[in-house]
């Protein structure tokens, strides 16, 4: 065997083996496509899962009742509510973070109005810090009012709270009470609401209404 047969050889097996490499690859590619194919419609279908519902896709047809009508539920005449509040936070070794606070009173009521009777805003010792109504105000169905705390207004502490009357001339569903704080002064912002809950009931006496 000469050494020119040799090399021969030699490039013959190489070649075979640069082939049976490129095979094995080509075919270990093309199971990774498949495979990155097979995710990713797995994850547009889990996705499709995902999407929002629209309104539209829940229609009923012709065949809807025409003959429903609307009753309250729970129906009160009027409420003394708690609502829990907080100026600040502490973090860090109790550092505070100071917050905005938004109240927020909602009348759920389709068709009738409610009055808010008073809106009182308690420190974290219960002092009345401040009353934020000097006479009754109505707030139409569906209407919403609102009483902000600044930032800088620390007054009312980790502890705050409102105390919010509300009543109306008719049995109503209750209205949404309810505190937000928030702050984006620093690089990590804030926000989280408590609801109000109902601490008492009034029955709103016969001259009661505002005109």
């Amino acid at each position: 065997m000469t050494s020119r047969q040799t090399a021969n050889d030699f490039d013959s097996l190489a070649l075979r083996f640069k082939v049976l490499v490129f095979g094995i690859l080509g075919v270990f590619f093309l199971l990774l496509i498949g495979y990155a194919v097979y995710l990713d419609q797995r994850l547009d279908a889990f996705e499709a899962k995902l999407r929002p519902s629209s309104p539209q896709e829940l229609e009923l047809g012709e065949s809807v009742r025409a003959d429903l009508t609307a009753i309250a539920t729970n129906p009160v005449e009027g409420q003394v509510v708690y609502v829990p509040a907080y100026s600040h936070v502490y973090h860090r070794d109790s550092q505070p973070q100071l917050l905005t606070i938004t109240l927020s009173v909602r009348n759920t009521s389709l068709n009738s109005e409610i009055v808010v009777g008073s809106v009182r805003y308690f420190d974290t010792k219960g002092v009345e810090v401040r009353s934020y109504l000097d006479k009754p105000v109505r707030l139409p169905a569906l209407g919403t009012t609102e009483v902000v705390i600044e930032r800088e207004d620390a007054s009312g502490g980790s502890g705050a709270n409102f105390i919010v009357e509300w009543y109306a001339d008719t049995p109503v569903t209750e209205p949404i009470i309810e505190a937000v704080m928030i702050d984006t002064g620093s690089q990590q912002g804030i926000s989280f609401v408590r609801r109000g809950v109902a601490i008492g009931e009034i029955t709103p006496a016969a001259d009661s209404s505002i005109e």
